[in-house]
């Protein structure tokens, strides 16, 4: 085998249009993902085909035209801005003499250099290990295969069966160890649903800004670059909102085109964040040319991961950048925030966010004033189970007099098993 590249490795890039897609895989996306693994992009070889070659992925003419540049330019690796089957990563560096990468080995290598906790290091060695078990095949350099006559398995076999043994050995301890994580996520949303405080997840394609604007909200210190996926591992911070309260904001990783699937599988625990999210704040970049494309392609593994029925606020970013750029909040028929543009690095605009999500949040909730007798104190102290008392007062008969804002579901909940003529005891203004 090649030694893993590292950061500084030549590289030579290889991107093929393909008539039936398009131009959907972006040749700038790829370079500024290299860029962002700290590989130095030497020269780009591209291509057209209508289908991929089955040995080389390209054609045989253009792998000799990829090998005349490695030996031209002294590359240590050649990154596909594609997806490779196996058997063509092996074909093309036995061709080639030197480290293939595809796509999905690339982003995956990305996410290795940027994970921080202990969380996030185990789902990106989880994914990677599912991406290498599916390149474990006899014919790997290392392993020194001999022929075996029947009922005689040679060196390389035998070696290949560890192998996969090891690898599925260290899956199966990665995936315990990340089930204890999962478990203690879930206590976390619970507690904070009983507590109904509501959880707003940022989401949106990698670069759009979203862990700026989270920083920017919350006066945190998430790693924020021009580089993608800059942010990997969550970060959840308090955020008050007008007339709303304490909500929770959750920064989470940013998507990308063809995503793979072995790093969604692996994210399960970071993502749920996202699919159990009270609201999402879909960050776009509003000066990316492909902004249009970007938004389907994060709607796309939104629905992947469970997340589409999730209400979502449009958040365009960058507006700074455009020509006529003008910040504002954009309403539906009904009268309801859809869209809020913003600037998140220089802050300007973001009192419509904040305008939007207290429109959008507080209409769910119960904001009233209680005249409560003394002997309606079993539902005075339900309400001090959940916080949601804001004004407590006496009147001069001693009945309590309660400002509370609370969910229409805990509202709801209230009037069915603790009092069901608590309408009875509002204060009319």
């Amino acid at each position: 085998m090649f030694d893993r590249h590292e950061a500084g490795e030549r590289a030579i890039l290889v991107h093929v249009n393909f008539s039936d897609e398009g131009n959907r895989e972006d040749l700038h996306e790829l370079e500024m993902l290299v860029s962002s693994a700290g590989v130095n992009a030497l020269s780009v070889v591209t291509g057209t085909r209508s289908r991929p070659h089955p040995k080389y992925f390209v054609g045989t003419g253009k792998a000799e035209e990829i090998a005349e540049a490695v030996k031209l330019y002294q590359a240590d690796i050649v990154i596909f801005n594609h997806a490779l089957a196996p058997r063509q990563e092996r074909n093309l560096e036995a061709l080639l003499e030197c480290r293939v990468v595809d796509r999905t080995g690339l982003i995956l290598d990305i996410f290795s250099q940027r994970a921080r906790t202990h969380e996030g290091k185990l789902q990106v060695e989880l994914a990677q290990l599912r991406h290498m078990s599916t390149r474990l095949i006899r014919g790997w350099t290392h392993l020194e295969r001999q022929k075996g006559g029947i009922g005689m398995r040679g060196p390389g076999e035998t070696q290949l069966e560890t192998d996969r043994r090891l690898l599925r050995a260290r899956m199966d301890s990665i995936l315990r160890r990340l089930d204890k994580v999962v478990t203690k996520r879930d206590q976390g949303r619970r507690s904070r649903k009983r507590r109904e405080i509501p959880t707003i997840s940022l989401v949106g394609y990698t670069n759009a800004g979203k862990s700026t604007l989270f920083n920017r909200l919350t006066g945190a210190k998430v790693y924020a670059a021009d580089q993608l996926f800059a942010t990997l591992d969550p970060t959840l911070r308090r955020l008050a909102v007008a007339d709303v309260g304490e909500v929770v904001l959750a920064d989470t990783v940013g998507f990308i085109r063809h995503l793979p699937h072995d790093l969604v599988a692996a994210f399960k625990a970071t993502l749920t964040e996202t699919r159990e999210a009270d609201l999402l704040l879909h960050v776009i970049d509003c000066a990316d040319e492909n902004m249009r494309g970007n938004i389907i392609e994060v709607n796309a593994v939104l629905t992947e991961i469970d997340a589409g029925e999730v209400p979502v606020l449009m958040v365009y970013n960058k507006v700074d950048k455009l020509d006529n750029g003008r910040c504002r909040i954009d309403y539906d028929d009904e009268g309801k925030p859809v869209n809020v543009w913003l600037s998140a690095m220089s802050g300007e605009g973001t009192e419509f966010l904040y305008q939007a999500l207290t429109e959008l949040l507080a209409s769910t909730m119960q904001v009233v004033k209680l005249q409560l007798p003394a002997m309606q104190g079993h539902v005075v102290s339900h309400l001090y189970n959940l916080d949601c008392i804001e004004h407590e007062a006496f009147a001069e008969n001693g009945d309590w007099l309660l400002d509370i804002r609370m969910t229409m579901i805990d509202w709801q909940r209230l009037k069915k098993h603790k009092c069901n003529n608590i309408e009875d005891f509002i204060l009319q203004h």
